[in-house]
């Protein structure tokens, strides 16, 4: 609790020195210096150099504490007495502060503010946005954000920045709903509060309630302004509100406080981590601006490192104020690894760590262990299937405990069932105990969704990828309504998948590794050229770990059909070639198929194709065989590209139209373009041109209407060849751009 005025006493100071008496009264009141300082409005250093004589007191310090001190301007007299006659402090001469400070208070206005914050950067946003939500009658301005991201500095910097605009009094009570050393009792708070307006301690009610109500009272006419800060939710807040028209309240909180917003028309100013250039600014302000200068990339990396993130600015710089010779980026290498970076942005008992302890400690056990699971996600976004699978809960419990952890400030919210944790807040959340197969259940939800999505993405596609031993079902799996949603969600969670695929190679958890990364075939089919070389040749070291001929068959057909695209015949070639061999001996007839078409494109992109067409004659007899329509369909389609390329026309023709009539409802729209322009190339070849042209003019226009723009670049380009035209030339040069800056 901070102090307010007690008993008006005279100073008799004998022979002492206007410092020492200053002193003997400050401990007669039981105040520390630290106490002092903060009701004085000047540093602790700079008050023990006056009180042990070494600094003098100036007509500015003596005003305030005869005003603390309800001395009736005694401190005062004596150092004007000093400036005009011997004195005890004459041999010292008044020195006036290096920076200006608030001007003092007058008499009968309630200060209770702390000191401004020392080393305020940016946030000139906020700030403005405070003043807006100031704005207005008996205003409720609720300013929330994470643990660190420096609310209170924002709220105290804003206060003194208008301390003229609250005549009434400026009134500051730190609630402690997030301390580990207990919070202050209504009374507690009201007390101060009423010491500060003035109320003699006899006059004090006895109830809290009744403390309240005075407070109310004499409120009710003032321009006050009322911080409470650190509050625990709205119960803790409302008792407190002032109510006058003219009084404005600021609460600062970790957590949301809806009910708060729904009762009291709270108006929230969300605040967020610093951007790059005020991170930056804030180490330049603790190690100064040469240290940063000196080292501009390493200074923009450490505010990155530290998330933006004030606390984490202020102790990674202290650890560098410590260290003058130690370069940024030393730091920096430090902080890279994960395990570390916490145990680095703690000091003594100030820290990241401790910051969020305490915010943890306020959860409900439920959603404090649903917080750890979380930690364990090797992806950067969720959503509640995802946090259903981890927790082992449904997916609208996990939605429910997302939202708490959101009002908490643990989690964010990115978009419309979309959450993501702050770095930091993530390593510390790996560190809490979670379920010990929290790790597992993510990974095989990331399995059965990609199955859903690739079955939806790709219809009638027999999947390559049975379920892995030990599967453990999530208690949920999303649906996909048609191929966009599926690549929609693939696009999204592209990343995470990876980072899945690599959490799992960590782990030796071989069989979902490879698992992941086939089942991004869809994407892959999509981007082809997206450099999937390197995470392939992880799942291929993985089906060999887990000693599965079939799976590395699979993965081999892939990474050579990547391999392929990207020019690299002779390493495609190497890869493939032994994948048919792997698929016979493990007894896959479909996965021998597979490699064989994929051999083929090799093959006859390197002007082959006479092998490359009977290797797809075997591959269509194996996928009957194993009655996989979805790769003798393919077979079919590289078999007719070859007939065509050999000017076999009607037998092109003939075979693109069996592969055809493999059409259903769920046909993928791409196979279906391919093998109509090849239908259409055909058909000119045998001089039916009005078929061909109508055939290819199909063809364009579905895949224009798909977005697949690969397909419509080769229709058009065909048609333009024997029908050249304007609006032909327009649509194909509109593909062609299309094609060349998607990312």
């Amino acid at each position: 609790m901070r102090f307010g005025r007690l008993t008006r006493r005279p100073v008799t100071g004998g022979g002492m020195l206007i410092g020492e008496q200053i002193r003997a009264l400050r401990v007669e009141h039981g105040w520390s210096l630290s106490q002092l300082s903060q009701l004085v409005h000047y540093s602790k250093s700079y008050l023990s150099r006056v009180e042990n004589g070494t600094r003098a007191v100036t007509p500015e310090l003596a005003q305030v504490c005869d005003q603390v001190m309800d001395t009736d301007g005694t401190f005062a007299q004596l150092v004007a007495d000093a400036s005009t006659g011997p004195a005890p402090d004459a041999p010292l001469q008044a020195e006036a502060l290096s920076r200006p400070r608030p001007a003092a208070p007058p008499a009968g206005v309630a200060d209770l503010l702390p000191r401004a914050p020392r080393g305020f950067h940016g946030r000139a946003q906020e700030l403005a946005a405070l003043s807006r939500a100031a704005a207005g009658e008996a205003p409720v301005c609720l300013v929330t954000g994470p643990a660190g991201v420096g609310k209170t500095a924002l709220v105290v910097q804003w206060a003194h920045l208008n301390r003229a605009v609250f005549p009434g009094g400026r009134l500051y009570a730190d609630l402690r709903g997030f301390g580990d050393t207990g919070e202050p009792t209504l009374a507690e708070v009201v007390r101060e509060f009423l010491l500060a307006l003035g109320v003699e301690p006899g006059r004090m009610p006895e109830s809290a309630n009744g403390a309240a109500a005075l407070f109310r009272s004499l409120a009710a006419d003032r321009e006050l302004l009322v911080v409470l800060d650190n509050a625990r939710d709205s119960g803790q807040v409302r008792p407190l509100l002032p109510g006058g028209p003219r009084c404005v309240t600021v609460v600062t909180s970790r957590h949301r406080m809806p009910g708060l917003i729904v009762t009291d028309a709270a108006r929230p100013v969300p605040v967020d981590v610093l951007a790059p250039q005020d991170g930056t600014a804030l180490l330049a302000g603790v190690l100064g601006e040469e240290r940063v200068r000196a080292e501009p990339v390493a200074a923009g990396r450490l505010a990155e490192l530290c998330g933006g993130l004030p606390l984490a600015l202020r102790v990674a710089a202290a650890r560098l104020a410590d260290r003058p010779d130690w370069p940024l980026s030393a730091m920096n290498t430090e902080m890279l690894d994960a395990a570390r970076r916490l145990s680095l942005l703690d000091v003594e008992d100030t820290g990241v760590r401790a910051a969020l302890r305490l915010t943890v400690l306020q959860l409900p056990e439920p959603v404090a262990r649903h917080f750890a699971a979380l930690g364990r996600h090797p992806g950067t976004h969720f959503d509640r299937y995802v946090a259903a699978a981890l927790t082992h809960t449904d997916p609208a419990t996990a939605e429910a405990t997302l939202e708490r952890l959101v009002a908490s400030h643990l989690v964010t919210e990115t978009a419309p069932g979309r959450w993501t944790l702050h770095d930091l807040v993530r390593i510390y959340a790996r560190g809490l105990d979670a379920r010990p197969d929290a790790v597992m259940r993510v990974l095989d939800h990331c399995i059965a969704t990609a199955l859903a999505a690739a079955a939806t993405a790709e219809p009638g596609n027999e999947t390559c990828v049975p379920l892995p031993q030990g599967f453990l079902a999530p208690p949920a799996v999303r649906t996909f309504t048609d191929r966009d949603e599926a690549m929609a969600w693939y696009a999204a969670e592209r990343d995470d998948l990876v980072r899945a695929a690599g959490a799992a190679h960590a782990a030796g958890l071989h069989s979902r590794t490879w698992r992941i990364v086939m089942l991004l075939w869809p994407l892959m089919a999509r981007w082809v050229r997206d450099d999937w070389t390197p995470l392939l040749e992880t799942a291929l070291e993985a089906t060999r770990a887990e000693a599965d001929p079939a799976a590395e068959s699979r993965v081999r057909g892939l990474l050579g059909w990547v391999l392929t695209e990207e020019g690299r015949i002779d390493e495609a070639l190497a890869c493939v070639g032994v994948a048919p061999e792997l698929s016979a001996r493990a007894g896959d007839p479909g996965g021998e198929a597979s490699a064989l078409v994929v051999l083929s494109w090799a093959q006859a992109t390197v002007g082959d194709v006479g092998p490359a067409a009977e290797g797809c004659a075997r591959a269509v007899e194996l996928a009957r065989k194993a009655d996989d329509r979805y790769v003798e369909r393919l077979a079919l389609y590289h078999l007719a590209v070859y007939r065509l390329e050999t000017r076999q026309w009607q037998s092109a023709l003939d075979t693109a139209t069996a592969a055809l009539a493999f059409e259903h409802s769920g046909s993928v729209v791409a196979s279906r373009v391919l093998l109509l322009t090849t239908a259409g190339e055909a058909l000119l070849g045998l001089g039916d041109e009005a078929e061909g042209i109508r055939r290819l003019a199909t063809a364009a226009a579905e895949a224009e209407g798909s977005g697949n723009d690969d397909g419509a670049v080769r229709a058009l380009g065909v048609l333009l060849r024997v029908a050249p035209d304007e609006d032909l030339r327009a649509r194909y040069d509109a593909a062609a751009t299309r094609l060349t800056t998607r990312t």
